[in-house]
């Protein structure tokens, strides 16, 4: 998962940062409203954690301009206030979820995984693609039943090619999502192409198709 934390208390933001990078996330942080706009006009995430309260400005102002550009995001609100208000404007502007400060951070971790599979994989805990089987919790991949090992960046790679099936993505839209928003400085996209290669090797190995076809001068898609 790629993840954008805004979050201006230091210490909640580097823990939330550390605890799901463990996992391999890609986790995104903004300290304030203004860096937090600059992020969601430049980049997509796969679910944005938001504070309501930022030293200058709303995180509701946030969710409303995200919501008004029609940007995908799944969106789980965490804040201090408690009130029924501030949670039922939140979901009323269009947050997928709400959760009230202090809380355990194995609880917002199953909060934000089930609001991905809900927005990429239709809330199923368990992905199949004709015979490519995916167990989502046990991060499981088996092609024709045969278990396959996949290296974290291999494993990120296939979610995001399957969540957007059928469709072309860039190379600069893979390498974002598979290390973060500072890649869109790298010179080139190079390095991407033996992810790519790899994945596709350990897939066809085990008995698959090769779903995986370069679009020249564009990206890549993943067919059907």
């Amino acid at each position: 998962m790629k993840l954008l934390v805004i979050e201006d208390e230091g210490g909640l933001r580097e823990s939330i940062e550390s605890y799901f990078a463990e996992d391999g996330n890609v986790c995104e942080s903004a300290i304030d409203f203004n860096s937090a706009m600059h992020k969601v006009n430049l980049y997509r995430y796969d679910c944005i954690i938001l504070d309501i309260t930022l030293p200058d400005g709303s995180g509701l102002d946030i969710l409303r301009h995200l919501k008004e550009q029609e940007h995908n995001e799944g969106i789980l609100i965490v804040s201090a206030k408690n009130s029924l208000d501030d949670r039922l404007t939140g979901l009323d502007l269009g947050a997928d979820d709400y959760l009230t400060k202090p809380f355990h951070l194995s609880e917002l971790k199953a909060r934000v995984a089930a609001i991905v599979r809900r927005k990429s994989f239709d809330g199923s805990r368990r992905l199949k693609h004709r015979e490519i089987d995916i167990d989502l919790a046990g991060k499981e991949v088996k092609v024709e039943n045969v278990n396959i090992k996949l290296t974290p960046k291999e494993y990120s790679l296939l979610l995001y090619f399957l969540a957007n099936k059928g469709k072309v993505v860039s190379k600069n839209a893979i390498a974002e999502h598979l290390w973060g928003d500072s890649i869109d400085l790298a010179d080139n996209f190079d390095f991407l192409y033996s992810h790519i290669k790899n994945l596709r090797k350990k897939m066809v190995e085990a008995g698959g198709k090769d779903y995986i076809q370069a679009a020249y001068g564009m990206g890549y898609k993943f067919t059907d």
